[in-house]
């Protein structure tokens, strides 16, 4: 199997790089802040998958080596639009005011256990998937961390992805780690990095709090500058520091 080797880079790519700087410049690719917010088109590939080109075309070679395996990697869910996201906060929001009786800041701090602010997710770039075994009958809700422990249902595609998905420059994003902050553990869901690791560095670039001050949706009048500065820090840049 072809191995790809986005973080590590050999001496001689490097000198190469070092010598020839122009060409590397000329390769940077800019994103919109249109594009990072999920506020524009983008050309999506894939039935069922709705990646960017590079990204679809190493998931497709992903599944099917896991698929030589035993494993079915089947998508939940890829890219989402700032108005799909917006409609998944308000709904939470909606429904943690309404029916659990929360004040609007523990409802806002209930859906950010798992939920982006619209504008800020990762599944707007066209980057990130969140996935199951696709081989596995599950009753109910499939995106439950324990149903991909030991003795879960998605275990061995947990082992498999922890082995293999890298190989193919897919990195889990929210990582099992007591330290990190944020949102909660979600081993379903899985960056291609060559693309994601420059959206997100273009993305922290902009005035984000100034960003999300801007918009209007339910719950959003509830933001302070305190809020947000901390979610900026911990929902947004405190991952997998492969894909910082």
């Amino acid at each position: 199997m072809q191995r790809r080797s986005f973080i590590k880079k050999s001496s001689a790519a490097g000198l190469a790089l070092a010598t020839v700087p122009q060409i590397a410049m000329s390769q940077e690719v800019s994103y919109s802040i249109l594009e990072l917010m999920g506020k524009t088109d983008i050309a999506l590939f894939g039935k069922g998958i709705n990646l960017r080109a590079t990204a679809h075309d190493a998931f497709v070679e992903m599944k099917k080596a896991a698929y030589e395996d035993g494993i079915d990697l089947k998508v939940v869910s890829s890219y989402r639009n700032f108005e799909r996201q917006a409609g998944i906060w308000e709904r939470k929001f909606i429904r943690y005011t309404d029916d659990d009786n929360l004040t609007p800041m523990a409802a806002i701090d209930k859906i950010i256990e798992y939920s982006t602010i619209p504008g800020t997710s990762r599944h707007h770039w066209g980057t990130d998937i969140d996935l199951v075994d696709g081989n596995k009958t599950v009753t109910g809700d499939v995106l439950v961390p324990s149903k991909f422990g030991s003795g879960g249902p998605y275990e061995d595609f947990k082992k498999w992805m922890d082995e293999h998905a890298n190989t193919f420059d897919f990195y889990l994003v929210y990582t099992d780690d007591a330290k990190r902050k944020g949102f909660k553990f979600e081993p379903w869901h899985y960056s291609f990095a060559p693309l994601s690791v420059p959206m997100l560095t273009q993305f922290r670039k902009k005035n984000i709090l100034t960003l999300l001050e801007q918009e209007d949706f339910i719950g959003s009048e509830h933001f302070t500058n305190g809020f947000l500065t901390n979610y900026i820090q911990d929902n947004i840049l405190d991952i997998n520091k492969e894909l910082l």
